[in-house]
């Protein structure tokens, strides 16, 4: 059994990556492809390694000389001098001698995969195997259909597929095993039969295709399972790769520095983004697909037909509401016009803080208040600051004021012309009888200095939408905040869903109860642990104390052993090191999973 890598390309796509080298000498997770490719070669027991080279080829052919001359693998250097102008098919053409010699695992280089897979394929007792990953959206190039028997019975380029049929397609993973009979019978001849009818410039897979038709069941579809890979192409590629290949400390370090986008990565559980994972419901979902091309290709309405849309939305006149591109934007906005002293409850949601540059913010230190809404301290700021911000229910706390403990507040900021933002974007998730909204015509006209911001995407599942409003009866302050704002600020498809979201109301207030259930039953067993306490919740997440257990530790561990995704407390502002975590309320299965985890590294 020999390896052939192919490491001819010029890898464009990378950018700077690929300067002054090969993809194959670009480094993820701190090591380089081809000390990984060697590394699998070596383990799998494999003492021949062929390796054609091009762009860059004597800076590969160096260090491979310079760094594993003495591991028992004897290289092998094939020179493609036109690599330029052609393509991997002509760089395993070049190395035809060899593979109709012996039997072959052929490799890309730009591919990055566990240690372990090469041997496994050579282990296969199959002759011919293509190994292959069930199909996922991030995958791209060539997709194969197999039959009962687990062998090869078409290959297809993106361009082929049925995107409704994809639950039967597998991405190849560009590891192949090939016996000398078969190189030798089969394929050489259909390349070279390609080659000269249509040129080097093509990809092997491409001959690959017709095998199955004329040769029925040869090649063996092995699927790999779990184990990690990535084909690196670009420059995102690579970004994604070196979170997936980090390990510990460094890899929850990494992803926590994303901010998101968590679903590029395989299999990661993100208890992180708090989003209702019950709504939108199936039947909303395929009525938007259903719109999805007339959308893709239409402009979406301008600021007054949004701010309609809030209002059948949420029953608030359309003149005291606004709707944003995620909440966010509109308190950005809201911190662009505002210059004054504001009081802000902390640790809070950080926008609060980021966004107010103008303004000289006053920090109330709710960590003091066992990180508990302190109502007789906002009541009293009123008198020295201009806005007094709360967010609640609180976030990371759970924390939740009472109707009339907001109205009590409200009472005594109109004593000094204070306004009182309240953000209520997980007030929903409240169990029914501390649930409420401050979002009505009545307190919004009662209390001009009133302002209230919801998140949408949190609570309604669509953090991908970016919707949000912000809502007060001071129409002079939403003018303001309108030209700070474009007229296009919402997408096509997130006006569709504002547009068609009260035919599905009853859903939501069912999704909101699933979620209060399962926060309370997590709660519950939570505090059952003795060595960690659970605090009381009203959101869709829950704040946890560790006490002497190291919060950092456990999240790394989380993330390393369970591919959970928990965010640490710890380093935040009013922590002060102590070891506090936060978890998403998720859906029953999901939470299961955490539960599970935390139980064992608790040893209960």
């Amino acid at each position: 059994m020999q390896a052939l890598l192919l490491a001819a390309g010029m890898g464009k796509r990378l950018g700077k990556y690929t300067d002054n080298n090969t993809k194959c000498m670009v480094e993820v997770a701190g090591k380089k492809l081809i000390d990984r490719a060697i590394d699998a070669v070596n383990y799998a027991q494999i003492n021949k390694m062929i390796i054609v080279l091009g762009y860059k080829g004597e800076n590969l052919k160096n260090y491979i000389l310079n760094n594993y001359s003495n591991i028992g693998i004897e290289f092998i250097f094939i020179d493609n001098k036109d690599y330029a102008i052609s393509n991997n098919i002509y760089s395993f053409y070049l190395a035809k001698d060899y593979v109709i010699s012996d039997d072959t695992i052929l490799m890309e280089s730009d591919l990055i995969y566990e240690n372990h897979l090469i041997k496994q394929i050579v282990d296969l007792p199959k002759p011919n195997v293509v190994s292959i990953a069930k199909y996922k959206s991030w995958m791209d190039r060539t997709v194969v259909t197999c039959n009962d028997n687990s062998f090869i019975t078409s290959f297809m380029d993106k361009a082929e597929m049925d995107l409704y049929n994809v639950e039967n397609y597998y991405k190849t993973v560009n590891i192949y095993k090939f016996s000398k009979e078969f190189s030798k019978n089969i394929y050489i001849p259909f390349l070279e039969a390609y080659m000269k009818g249509f040129g080097l410039n093509s990809y092997y897979e491409t001959v690959l295709k017709v095998v199955p038709s004329f040769s029925g069941d040869v090649l063996y579809g092995y699927e790999i399972g779990n184990t990690k890979w990535y084909e690196i192409d670009d420059a995102q590629d690579l970004d994604i790769s070196n979170v997936l290949f980090e390990t510990g400390k460094k890899k929850y370090d990494l992803i926590i520095s994303k901010f998101g986008g968590y679903w590029r990565y395989d299999n990661i559980l993100d208890f992180c983004y708090l989003v209702n994972p019950y709504f939108p419901p199936k039947k909303m979902v395929d009525k938007m697909k259903v719109e999805f091309n007339k959308l893709l290709g239409a402009y979406p309405s301008g600021l007054s037909i949004q701010d309609m849309n809030a209002e059948r939305v949420f029953e608030v006149n359309e003149e005291f509401i606004i709707l944003g591109n995620g909440a966010a934007e509109l308190i950005n906005s809201l911190g662009h016009i505002t210059k004054c002293k504001i009081a802000v409850g902390v640790p809070t949601f950080n926008e609060y803080i980021r966004c107010f540059q103008n303004s000289d913010i006053v920090k109330i230190d709710n960590s003091q208040n066992d990180y508990q809404h302190n109502v007789e301290k906002y009541k009293d700021v009123c008198k020295d600051v201009g806005m007094l911000c709360i967010v609640n229910p609180d976030n990371p706390s759970g924390s939740i004021l009472t109707q009339e403990e907001i109205v009590s507040i409200l009472e005594e900021a109109t004593k000094y012309n204070t306004r009182v933002l309240i953000d209520e974007s997980f007030i929903d998730f409240a169990d029914k009888e501390k649930k409420y909204t401050s979002l009505t015509n009545e307190l919004l006209i009662k209390y001009p200095n009133l302002i209230v911001v919801k998140s949408i995407g949190k609570s309604y599942g669509v953090a991908g939408l970016r919707l949000g409003v912000i809502a007060t009866s001071d129409v002079k302050l939403l003018n303001q905040i309108k030209s700070d704002m474009q007229i296009w600020n919402i997408n096509s498809m997130a006006e569709y869903f504002m547009q068609i979201f009260n035919m599905y109301k009853k859903s939501y207030i069912l999704s909101c109860e699933k979620i209060a259930n399962e926060r309370n039953r997590m709660i519950k067993e939570i505090n059952n642990i003795k060595e960690i306490k659970a605090y009381p919740s009203q959101a869709n997440f829950i704040m946890i104390d560790l006490k002497q257990t190291s919060s950092y530790d456990l999240c790394v561990s989380a993330l390393n052993n369970a591919n959970i995704l928990i965010k640490d407390l710890s380093t935040k502002n009013y922590f002060n090191n102590k070891n506090y975590i936060r978890v998403a309320v998720r859906n029953e299965e999901d939470n299961n999973r955490l539960l599970s985890f935390i139980k064992v590294y608790f040893k209960c």
